[in-house]
């Protein structure tokens, strides 16, 4: 089973045992995290697609590390002008493992064994 997420701008897939790196989220290392925004669930043979997200459905993922990236630096030029300037930047990710995947099917299958 697979789920595609959107977290930072941006979109993951995401299975059970995964480790992704994204932008960086305001949590502390060990912290269980729950991502909401499912926009497919998928598995052999159901495909669940929300529109724009799956009704129900969320990721739990446990924060593995906050980490730094690669430097980068940014260099500007202009001939004749004695124009240099220099720059860097060092963005900032956090690592996640992915636990578990659920969805929207899962949480009404668990709501109603509970009211037995």
């Amino acid at each position: 089973m697979y789920a595609i997420i959107e977290t930072g701008g941006r979109q993951y897939r995401t299975e059970v045992g995964l480790t992704i790196q994204t932008e960086k989220l305001p949590y502390e290392k060990g912290e269980t995290i729950s991502l909401d925004t499912v926009l497919l669930v998928a598995d052999e043979e159901t495909k669940l697609i929300g529109a724009p997200v799956v009704a129900g459905a969320s990721v739990r993922a446990t924060v593995v590390d906050q980490i730094k990236g690669k430097k980068i630096r940014i260099l500007k030029y202009k001939s004749g002008n004695r124009y240099r300037v220099r720059q860097g930047h060092r963005q900032f990710y956090t690592r996640l493992r992915i636990d578990e995947i659920i969805t929207g099917a899962d949480k009404s299958r668990e709501d109603s064994e509970g009211d037995i």
